[in-house]
């Protein structure tokens, strides 16, 4: 799996007993086999991408908080793509 994916899955697993668009995003991921973060994106309903476009944001700032950056770095390339 890709790395991007990978943090993700881990970030989407946070929530998945909170909302059932973060389950569905997850199956995406774990089943879907792609190959890069935009091709997800590009798979995203609307309101799946405007549920990732708010968790997201708190994620991000969460890790640089946390001063993982790398982490930051990772969601942030997804966060960009939904634009």
């Amino acid at each position: 799996m890709e790395k991007t994916l990978a943090y993700l899955r881990e970030t989407l697993s946070n929530y998945t007993e909170k909302d059932p668009v973060s389950v569905t995003l997850m199956n995406m991921i774990e089943n879907g086999n792609y190959s890069s973060e935009g091709a997800l994106v590009r798979d995203l309903t609307f309101e799946q991408n405007d549920y990732l476009n708010k968790i997201l944001q708190w994620e991000i700032e969460y890790a640089k908080n946390e001063q993982d950056e790398q982490r930051a770095r990772q969601l942030n390339e997804v966060f960009e793509l939904l634009f």
